[in-house]
């Protein structure tokens, strides 16, 4: 194993990560106008062969219809793929909660395009006619349950490309045989797996951790490192007399604490070091602004 200090990471890698969602928006909106484009002139070319009266603008309500709503509902899949990671140790009951979003992803998926067949067709002055509703749903099901598997294995491995470029935070185990170096129930240090090569890096030098799914995420210089945890279950890891619990999804270190702003409601935001800033809610305030008189106060 090969442990090293972290590194400045490549400009570009910083740049993707910085607009990735807005990356994948892109992307994804390509793979569905292209399909719906596609299928639109093939469905064309077809009914024209067959000499079948359909206007060119119903074709392309059919087609675009579908794919239009298929983008709006992948987000809702990289959700799922988070909650329900593909992973060995729970890889049955990820399949039993993905096939349950497959029905529930047709059902939207159905309902929601033929809404929107419905309203361009009362534009056109005519009406549409989905057909018998339960069999034209299984014929609908077949094709969606296809469409979801497709869009879930791209996502997994888009987030596992993701994690391993920006790097996975894990806690030290303790070791097989011997006593270990610090103690395994408050570390001192974290490990991070970045592009085949480990890190420590100081507990001390987080900045803050924000939960986010499965993980939490662990600032430290301006990088965040997933870490497979809950914030509750991080927040009995950390040094209480240097993190604070500031919101039911947020842990911040009182020593990149700025600013405290007290906002209506009893709530304040917190700005911190690197001028981001984070919610404080109501119940954890007078905890932290008693924190913060004794840091001066000792300093």
């Amino acid at each position: 194993m090969t442990i090293s200090r972290p590194v400045t990471p490549p400009i570009l890698l910083d740049q993707f990560l910085r607009y990735r969602s807005a990356a994948a928006t892109v992307f994804w909106f390509i793979i569905c106008a292209t399909n719906a484009w596609g299928n639109t002139v093939t469905a064309q070319m077809d009914i024209a062969r067959a000499h079948l009266s359909f206007a060119d603008w119903e074709v392309a309500s059919w087609e675009w219809s579908s794919s239009l709503v298929i983008f709006c509902l992948v987000p809702g899949i990289a959700w799922l793929d988070q909650r329900l990671p593909l992973a060995w140790g729970r890889l049955r009951s990820s399949i039993a909660g993905h096939v349950a979003g497959s029905v529930a992803f047709s059902l939207v998926h159905v309902a929601a395009m033929v809404a929107v067949r419905h309203a361009v067709y009362a534009m056109h002055g005519s009406h549409y006619d989905f057909g018998d509703p339960v069999s034209r749903f299984f014929y609908e099901l077949i094709k969606d349950v296809r469409t979801y598997t497709l869009i879930l294995v791209v996502v997994h491995l888009y987030h596992q490309l993701v994690l391993r470029a920006q790097g996975e935070a894990s806690l030290l185990d303790a070791p097989d045989e011997g006593p270990a170096l610090e103690p395994v129930e408050r570390p001192t240090r974290f490990l991070v797996r970045k592009l085949g090569k480990e890190f420590l890096v100081a507990a001390a030098d987080i900045e803050r951790a924000q939960a986010s799914g499965n993980y939490v995420n662990l600032r430290v210089r301006g990088r965040d490192y997933p870490l497979r945890s809950t914030i509750g279950g991080l927040e009995t890891r950390l040094d209480p007399t240097r993190f604070r619990r500031v919101h039911r999804s947020s842990i911040v270190n009182l020593d990149h604490v700025a600013e405290i702003e007290p906002l209506d409601g009893g709530e304040a935001r917190l700005r911190m070091s690197d001028g981001e800033r984070v919610a404080c809610s109501r119940r954890y305030l007078p905890a932290l602004r008693k924190s913060a008189v004794s840091e001066v106060i000792h300093t």
